[in-house]
Protein backbone atom coordinates (compact mmCIF):
# COMPACT_ATOMS: atom_id res chain seq x y z
CA UNK A 1 0.00 0.00 0.00
CA UNK A 2 1.46 3.43 -1.05
CA UNK A 3 1.35 6.33 1.79
CA UNK A 4 1.09 10.19 0.47
CA UNK A 5 2.66 12.87 1.93
CA UNK A 6 2.33 16.46 1.32
CA UNK A 7 4.81 19.12 1.33
CA UNK A 8 4.79 23.07 1.59
CA UNK A 9 8.04 24.88 1.29
CA UNK A 10 8.36 28.71 1.75
CA UNK A 11 11.67 31.17 1.11
CA UNK A 12 13.89 33.34 -0.43
CA UNK A 13 13.42 32.24 -4.38
CA UNK A 14 16.90 31.13 -5.93
CA UNK A 15 18.19 28.74 -8.46
CA UNK A 16 18.22 24.89 -7.24
CA UNK A 17 15.61 24.70 -4.55
CA UNK A 18 12.95 22.41 -6.92
CA UNK A 19 16.21 20.16 -7.85
CA UNK A 20 17.25 19.80 -3.81
CA UNK A 21 13.39 18.51 -3.62
CA UNK A 22 12.93 15.89 -6.42
CA UNK A 23 16.84 14.70 -5.20
CA UNK A 24 15.54 14.42 -1.67
CA UNK A 25 12.42 12.26 -3.23
CA UNK A 26 14.57 10.21 -5.42
CA UNK A 27 17.05 9.79 -2.81
CA UNK A 28 14.49 8.40 -0.37
CA UNK A 29 12.62 6.04 -3.31
CA UNK A 30 9.32 8.64 -3.37
CA UNK A 31 7.59 9.45 -6.57
CA UNK A 32 6.28 12.87 -6.71
CA UNK A 33 3.31 12.70 -7.70
CA UNK A 34 2.14 16.10 -8.15
CA UNK A 35 3.87 19.20 -7.44
CA UNK A 36 3.11 22.86 -8.17
CA UNK A 37 5.39 25.94 -7.07
CA UNK A 38 5.38 29.83 -7.83
CA UNK A 39 6.94 32.66 -7.01
CA UNK A 40 5.14 35.61 -4.77
CA UNK A 41 7.49 38.78 -4.50
CA UNK A 42 11.00 37.29 -3.74
CA UNK A 43 9.58 34.41 -2.18
CA UNK A 44 9.56 30.79 -3.61
CA UNK A 45 6.56 28.53 -2.73
CA UNK A 46 6.24 24.50 -3.42
CA UNK A 47 3.56 22.94 -2.71
CA UNK A 48 4.07 18.96 -3.83
CA UNK A 49 2.72 15.37 -2.98
CA UNK A 50 4.83 12.52 -2.61
CA UNK A 51 3.85 8.53 -2.18
CA UNK A 52 5.95 5.94 -1.52
CA UNK A 53 6.08 3.01 1.15
CA UNK A 54 6.22 3.95 4.89
CA UNK A 55 9.59 3.29 5.30
CA UNK A 56 10.25 5.91 2.22
CA UNK A 57 7.76 8.23 3.77
CA UNK A 58 9.27 8.59 6.81
CA UNK A 59 12.80 8.75 5.78
CA UNK A 60 11.06 11.81 4.06
CA UNK A 61 10.11 12.95 7.01
CA UNK A 62 13.29 12.66 9.00
CA UNK A 63 15.37 14.22 6.57
CA UNK A 64 13.33 17.44 5.43
CA UNK A 65 13.55 19.11 8.20
CA UNK A 66 17.99 19.70 8.18
CA UNK A 67 17.39 20.04 4.09
CA UNK A 68 14.95 22.82 4.89
CA UNK A 69 17.18 24.81 7.53
CA UNK A 70 20.33 24.39 4.63
CA UNK A 71 17.79 26.07 1.90
CA UNK A 72 16.59 28.62 4.37
CA UNK A 73 12.77 27.18 3.83
CA UNK A 74 9.80 27.32 6.57
CA UNK A 75 8.59 23.80 5.69
CA UNK A 76 5.58 22.05 6.73
CA UNK A 77 4.65 18.29 6.53
CA UNK A 78 1.76 16.18 6.40
CA UNK A 79 0.47 12.68 5.55
CA UNK A 80 -2.54 12.52 3.84
CA UNK A 81 -4.78 9.29 1.71
CA UNK A 82 -4.92 9.07 -1.99
CA UNK A 83 -7.42 11.61 -3.30
CA UNK A 84 -10.70 10.50 -4.72
CA UNK A 85 -12.90 13.50 -6.35
CA UNK A 86 -16.83 13.19 -5.66
CA UNK A 87 -18.28 12.47 -9.14
CA UNK A 88 -19.13 15.94 -11.08
CA UNK A 89 -21.43 15.89 -13.77
CA UNK A 90 -20.32 19.29 -15.00
CA UNK A 91 -17.28 21.83 -14.50
CA UNK A 92 -17.47 25.43 -14.80
CA UNK A 93 -14.13 27.10 -15.79
CA UNK A 94 -14.68 30.77 -14.93
CA UNK A 95 -12.73 33.92 -16.00
CA UNK A 96 -13.63 37.28 -14.79
CA UNK A 97 -11.33 40.53 -15.31
CA UNK A 98 -11.38 44.09 -15.03
CA UNK A 99 -10.80 46.98 -12.52
CA UNK A 100 -8.68 45.68 -9.39
CA UNK A 101 -11.14 45.84 -6.17
CA UNK A 102 -10.34 44.99 -2.41
CA UNK A 103 -13.37 42.03 -1.86
CA UNK A 104 -13.34 40.45 -4.83
CA UNK A 105 -12.27 37.01 -3.68
CA UNK A 106 -14.39 36.78 -0.82
CA UNK A 107 -17.55 37.92 -2.62
CA UNK A 108 -16.93 34.78 -5.37
CA UNK A 109 -15.97 31.93 -2.62
CA UNK A 110 -18.60 32.92 -0.62
CA UNK A 111 -20.93 32.80 -3.07
CA UNK A 112 -19.75 29.55 -3.76
CA UNK A 113 -19.74 27.89 -0.55
CA UNK A 114 -22.85 29.36 0.48
CA UNK A 115 -24.26 27.19 -2.74
CA UNK A 116 -22.54 24.19 -1.78
CA UNK A 117 -20.25 24.36 -4.51
CA UNK A 118 -16.78 22.77 -5.13
CA UNK A 119 -13.92 25.60 -6.21
CA UNK A 120 -11.28 22.53 -7.72
CA UNK A 121 -8.62 25.60 -8.84
CA UNK A 122 -8.26 29.40 -8.43
CA UNK A 123 -5.75 31.60 -9.98
CA UNK A 124 -5.61 35.46 -9.79
CA UNK A 125 -3.44 38.37 -10.30
CA UNK A 126 -3.23 41.86 -10.34
CA UNK A 127 -1.22 43.64 -12.82
CA UNK A 128 -1.45 47.49 -14.30
CA UNK A 129 -3.08 48.18 -17.73
CA UNK A 130 -1.76 49.91 -20.29
CA UNK A 131 -2.85 53.32 -19.14
CA UNK A 132 -1.69 51.99 -15.54
CA UNK A 133 -4.95 51.71 -13.96
CA UNK A 134 -4.53 48.28 -11.83
CA UNK A 135 -6.30 45.44 -13.33
CA UNK A 136 -7.66 41.86 -11.63
CA UNK A 137 -8.01 38.56 -13.19
CA UNK A 138 -9.46 35.68 -11.60
CA UNK A 139 -10.03 31.78 -12.66
CA UNK A 140 -11.75 29.48 -11.25
CA UNK A 141 -12.46 25.57 -11.41
CA UNK A 142 -16.01 25.07 -10.54
CA UNK A 143 -16.80 21.28 -10.35
CA UNK A 144 -20.70 20.92 -10.33
CA UNK A 145 -22.67 18.03 -8.45
CA UNK A 146 -25.82 16.60 -10.31
CA UNK A 147 -28.67 18.42 -8.24
CA UNK A 148 -27.24 22.12 -9.53
CA UNK A 149 -29.14 23.71 -12.14
CA UNK A 150 -26.25 24.34 -14.33
CA UNK A 151 -28.08 27.30 -16.45
CA UNK A 152 -29.47 28.94 -13.10
CA UNK A 153 -25.80 29.13 -12.18
CA UNK A 154 -24.28 30.59 -15.22
CA UNK A 155 -26.66 33.25 -15.04
CA UNK A 156 -26.16 33.94 -11.38
CA UNK A 157 -22.51 34.06 -12.04
CA UNK A 158 -22.71 36.72 -14.88
CA UNK A 159 -25.33 38.66 -12.66
CA UNK A 160 -22.69 38.57 -9.85
CA UNK A 161 -19.94 39.72 -12.19
CA UNK A 162 -22.04 42.75 -13.24
CA UNK A 163 -22.74 44.01 -9.63
CA UNK A 164 -19.02 43.71 -9.46
CA UNK A 165 -18.40 45.43 -12.72
CA UNK A 166 -16.51 42.78 -13.91
CA UNK A 167 -16.16 41.48 -17.31
CA UNK A 168 -17.04 37.08 -17.36
CA UNK A 169 -16.71 34.14 -19.55
CA UNK A 170 -17.97 30.95 -18.38
CA UNK A 171 -16.62 27.42 -20.13
CA UNK A 172 -18.82 24.34 -19.40
CA UNK A 173 -17.53 21.18 -19.44
CA UNK A 174 -19.25 18.06 -19.12
CA UNK A 175 -19.00 13.75 -19.00
CA UNK A 176 -16.06 12.48 -20.33
CA UNK A 177 -14.50 16.17 -21.04
CA UNK A 178 -14.20 16.63 -17.46
CA UNK A 179 -11.03 14.71 -17.67
CA UNK A 180 -9.80 15.54 -21.12
CA UNK A 181 -11.00 19.35 -21.58
CA UNK A 182 -7.70 20.72 -19.60
CA UNK A 183 -5.33 18.60 -21.13
CA UNK A 184 -6.64 19.49 -24.50
CA UNK A 185 -6.10 23.45 -23.67
CA UNK A 186 -1.98 22.50 -23.13
CA UNK A 187 -1.66 20.96 -26.36
CA UNK A 188 -0.66 22.96 -29.06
Amino acid sequence: MSNHLVVTALGTDRPGIVSQFAKLANDCDCDIVDSKMAIYGNEFTLIMMLSGAWASITKIETLLPPLSVELGLLTVMKRTSKHTPPNFVSRLLLNLNGKDQRGTMGRLTKFLADRSLDLGAVRSHAEESVDGQPMQNVSLTINVPEKVDITKLELSLKELAQEMELSCTIERMQGTNLLTSDAAKLEP
